[in-house]
């Protein structure tokens, strides 16, 4: 017989059997061998009414590869949403610092796939609790994949990776009972925080808006960690990354947070796959803070500290590329699910510093990967392959994918004629920094990480007013929920470290007494460790404030894909509708019709229009802003709907902006917010508070609603008192 190949036969080339396969017309359902299947409904049966025969195979392998389906969930950043995009740096600038070719080419276009996610819930938690959020971007470069993993905000809660299973250990559901779910407001979390003032820093930004954002694409992304660039020159300058949402940074208040996580517990996730499936894709800017390596020690704190962020007042983050995120995932499991993140993927132009954080998470998230994605080939899986070629001797393994031919699987050989061989660093083969390291073995940390308490205030002092207020009530909500009175006490006592002034507040709602202790206790130490390193380090910095901490200072103006409620019933002005729709979406806004009931609409001429939602099925905290358009019928109709009323006094709580045209302005009038602002309860055209009234169809109207709804949220009707909604 002839051993050559028929060129003509069935077999198929290795690449083509890796191919995506997609659903698509006249194709024949088969088994995961091919073979076409007649039956996919009925088991093989000795009968029709007789039992079910072992022979089966079809519903063997069906129902088997059901019963494993799901695979072990992310330990933490379990609850996530993912899509694909392209990045591109803007010039050539970046060469003096680093010879990454994705951030040195701007003729480059290097895919991407972003994944943010919730850090403390399960999979099948919601959205918006109070939390850290995961920002994670896998660079698809011709030189390798590059992880950045990190977070929504820039400092993380421990200093030293070895404390990270005991932070989680904290904050995930008490081992007793398995409550609570995605919350940090119970006894363990503050526990652990009350005996480990290291992370004050993290801890008030998480009781500040940022950790409850409006959207996955209102929020900012942040390395974490300190890394470090390398040029061609094999010089080192440290980099802090960050990314710029273009549409700004937003949060939505904690009010509305809650009920959101009731009416769609999948409000983040929806919000990314609609925007992008819309075509209005999310964009973030890449910021760069570059620290010369002369400079690692002229700032008052550690740069290697994670629980220390640069303000950018002191060296200013320098834009240097876009990235854009323009594809939903086409099967959430293979792609969002599977991805595999890792802070030790770099390319050459990138390493690490020794940050201590950093350094134990190059070792656990390989670790994670092996048991939750079933073995060392999880790089095998499409959504982390590398587009460079993988040539190395590893072999074999659970779920190996890709064929290597030959005979030897070993360095350094002769059968295979010396292959794969070693790149030089001048054919792009990655070099470790030459760091000069000399000192003794030791389990201890720097003094110069023990400033606990100058960064949290620096935060606390930038933030607005309003933002001041909101953390001061999340420490209430939080704290409230902790049932040990001296675990509060303890907390209390650490933030008046922090300001003296919100330390009261807080003592005031929880009903406790300021005792700052005579030193803050500090538990991070060996049980040899000496007095003295239990002493905290007092710092006063020469910054008081950072205008860039603040989200009052962000992009302002821009209402692309902000979602508008119309408020309509049978007998709405139809010119009233139509001149304000036009108005928003010619800017981008999106428009909901809300009504008393599904189907369709009637303006006051007899025209239908398409509702969207029943006030059954919608709510005001899952829109940006509410319109309530002229009609007299309509408007008598909706005064008489207890759900509209709600509607109207629910946006005024959180501070939305609020228009009517025409008879639309009585619906206002018999809402509670006919009592605001007490000194002129009949005054309803309060355009510094974001209630704006007009006439049926004039775009003057539509013109400050624009206005009102780019500023995002007023929150100077807080200062006027809370509203029953």
């Amino acid at each position: 017989m002839n051993s050559k190949k028929n060129p003509k036969d069935n077999s198929q080339k290795i690449e083509d059997l890796n191919k995506d396969i997609e659903v698509g017309d006249g194709q024949k359902m088969t088994t995961n061998q091919g073979v076409k299947v007649n039956d996919d409904t009925s088991s093989l049966k000795a009968g029709d009414r007789g039992a079910t025969l072992l022979e089966d195979f079809i519903l063997r392998e069906k129902i088997t590869h059901f019963d494993h389906e799901r695979i072990p969930e992310r330990i933490v950043h379990a609850r996530g949403s993912g899509a694909h995009g392209v990045f591109r740096v803007y010039d050539d600038s970046l060469k003096k610092y680093t010879k990454a070719a994705f951030l040195t080419d701007p003729s480059r276009e290097t895919s991407v796939f972003t994944r943010f996610s919730t850090v403390a819930g399960f999979r099948g938690s919601a959205d918006i609790p109070r939390d850290v959020r995961g920002f994670a971007v896998k660079f698809y470069t011709e030189e390798g994949v590059y992880d950045l993993v990190g977070n929504n905000m820039p400092v993380f809660f421990i200093q030293d990776a070895i404390k990270f299973p005991d932070l989680i250990h904290a904050v995930k559901p008490e081992p007793d009972n398995e409550i609570p779910q995605a919350a940090s407001a119970h006894n363990t979390f503050w526990d652990f925080v009350s005996l480990s003032p290291e992370t004050m820093h993290n801890v008030m930004w998480l009781m500040s808006d940022r950790a409850i954002p409006r959207s996955f694409r209102m929020m900012e992304g942040f390395g974490i960690n300190t890394f470090r660039l390398i040029n061609e020159q094999g010089e080192s300058h440290f980099v802090k990354f960050h990314w710029k949402p273009l549409l700004g940074t937003h949060s939505v208040v904690w009010d509305e947070a809650q009920k959101i996580n009731g009416q769609d517990p999948d409000f983040h996730r929806r919000d990314l796959y609609d925007a992008i499936e819309a075509g209005s894709f999310p964009e973030w800017e890449l910021g760069l803070q570059i620290i010369p390596q002369e400079d690692e020690h002229k700032f008052d704190f550690d740069l290697l500290d994670p629980t220390k962020l640069v303000p950018e007042e002191i060296v200013p983050v320098l834009r240097v590329g876009k990235m854009t995120l323009n594809r939903n995932p086409d099967n959430f499991f293979a792609e969002t699910e599977q991805a595999a993140f890792h802070p030790g993927h770099i390319v050459p132009g990138i390493d690490f510093s020794n940050d201590p954080l950093l350094q134990g998470r190059l070792f656990s998230y390989t670790d994670t990967q092996l048991s939750r994605l079933g073995g060392p080939n999880f790089h095998e899986i499409p959504i982390n392959r590398s587009i460079a070629p993988i040539h190395n001797n590893q072999r074999d393994g659970i779920s190996r994918m890709q064929i290597n031919r030959g005979k030897t699987s070993y360095h350094p050989n002769s059968i295979g004629d010396g292959f794969p061989e070693q790149a030089k660093v001048s054919e792009g083969g990655f070099a470790s920094y030459q760091e000069r390291v000399d000192a003794n073995k030791v389990r201890a940390r720097s003094r110069s990480f023990m400033d606990f308490f100058s960064q949290p205030a620096l935060f606390y002092n930038s933030l607005s007013e309003a933002e001041q207020a909101h953390l001061t009530d999340a420490f209430c909500f939080e704290l409230g929920k902790v049932d040990i009175v001296d675990i509060r006490q303890r907390v209390v006592g650490l933030i008046s470290q922090v300001d003296a002034g919100l330390a009261a507040k807080v003592a005031e709602g929880l009903g406790l007494e300021v005792e700052a202790p005579e030193q803050p206790i500090n538990h991070q130490f060996g049980a040899d460790a000496d007095e003295a390193d239990y002493q905290p380090v007092t710092v006063i910095p020469k910054l008081k404030s950072s205008p860039a901490l603040s989200m009052a200072n962000t992009v302002k103006g821009n209402i692309k894909t902000r979602q508008i409620a119309f408020l309509t019933a049978d007998g709405f002005d139809g010119d009233s509708v139509a001149s304000m729709k036009t108005a928003l979406e010619a800017e981008g806004a999106m428009v909901k019709i809300i009504a008393p009931r599904s189907g369709m609409v009637k303006d006051s001429a007899g025209n239908s229009i398409k509702v969207d939602h029943s006030f059954l099925t919608f709510s005001s905290v899952l829109v940006d802003a509410i319109f309530v358009p002229a009609g007299k019928a309509s408007t008598e109709t909706l005064k008489q709907t207890p759900r509209a009323v709600h509607f109207i006094d629910e946006a005024f709580l959180h501070c939305k902006p609020i228009a009517t045209a025409g008879e639309g302005r009585e619906l206002v009038a018999i809402s509670y917010v006919k009592n605001y602002p007490k000194s002129n309860p009949n005054d309803l055209d309060l355009e510094n508070l974001g209630l704006l009234t007009g006439n049926g169809s004039g775009d003057n109207l539509a013109k400050k609603f624009i206005k009102a709804i780019g500023n995002h949220r007023f929150f100077e009707r807080e200062k006027l008192g809370k509203i029953p909604a």
